[in-house]
């Protein structure tokens, strides 16, 4: 961080670099949860999935993908429009009402839509990076759901999905 000659922060890349901080600890604590669930996902999990179960999975996750993105878009765009509607309702209750609860729904649907749809092209290809970014939707999706206060829902869909997910991660190299 530059300074200046009393010693106080001069502006520049002190803003990049509590940025970078930030990011590096978000990284840092998503690898940890990564090799967390890897050892309990795969290495400790009951039962495996068998290896043409998991080949049969990796095929057909784009086209899931796919339908289920065409499927929800008019879902989440009545949503927002029902959220945008209840928003000042929210503000005079007191703030912590529907309007909250439906923007903070809507804000993370619409970000694990959006890594979905980006993960697409590099699931054809098998590609890591396509794996990852459906991991990050698993995660934005259970921070959204115990911000919506439906905190069993989120933990039960995120495990099932993780489960699974972590079951076809060998098969997603390049």
């Amino acid at each position: 961080m530059d300074e200046n000659v009393n010693g106080t922060p001069q502006s520049g890349s002190a803003g990049n670099t509590g940025r970078e901080e930030v990011k590096r600890d978000v990284l840092g604590f998503v690898g940890k949860v990564e090799t967390w669930l890897d050892e309990y996902m795969i290495t400790k999990a009951p039962f495996q999935i068998p290896i043409t179960g998991k080949e049969v999975l990796a095929k057909i996750a784009p086209y899931l993908i796919i339908i289920f993105s065409v499927l929800a878009l008019p879902a989440l765009l009545a949503l927002l429009g029902v959220t945008a509607m209840f928003a000042p309702a929210g503000a005079v209750t007191g703030g912590m009402s529907w309007g909250f609860f439906g923007i903070v729904s809507v804000a993370t649907s619409v970000i694990a839509l959006v890594l979905d749809v980006m993960a697409i092209p590099g699931l054809f290809k098998r590609t890591h990076a396509s794996w990852r970014l459906l991991f990050y939707a698993t995660l934005v999706s259970l921070v959204g759901g115990i911000l919506s206060m439906n905190p069993v829902g989120a933990i039960i869909g995120a495990i099932i999905g993780w489960y699974i997910l972590f079951q076809v991660k060998e098969l997603y190299k390049n």
